[in-house]
């Protein structure tokens, strides 16, 4: 009986290891696509300011060009020249 015990007692501990374990990987998984998704987003913002540098001019020769040039700016933290 006392044997008993100790294999339930080991087993108990041990799947309360796997579930924490697993809970532990779910946690990092979930930060893990953040970040990522963090990381995609300010790539398209360094492009996106690249671009809206580089065809400033552009912007500038259509109606309204001026503010919409302001918005893009504004809406992807682009550094203006």
């Amino acid at each position: 009986m006392d044997l008993l015990n100790i294999y339930l007692l080991n087993l108990l501990v041990t799947v309360a290891m796997f579930t924490v374990l697993v809970f532990r990987a779910w946690v990092e998984h979930k930060n893990y696509r953040m970040m990522w998704k963090e990381l995609e987003w300010r790539r398209t913002c360094e492009t996106a300011g690249t671009i809206l540098n580089a065809e400033k001019s552009l912007f500038t020769k259509v109606e309204g060009g001026e503010e919409l040039y302001e918005m893009l700016c504004e809406l992807f933290k682009a550094k203006r020249e």
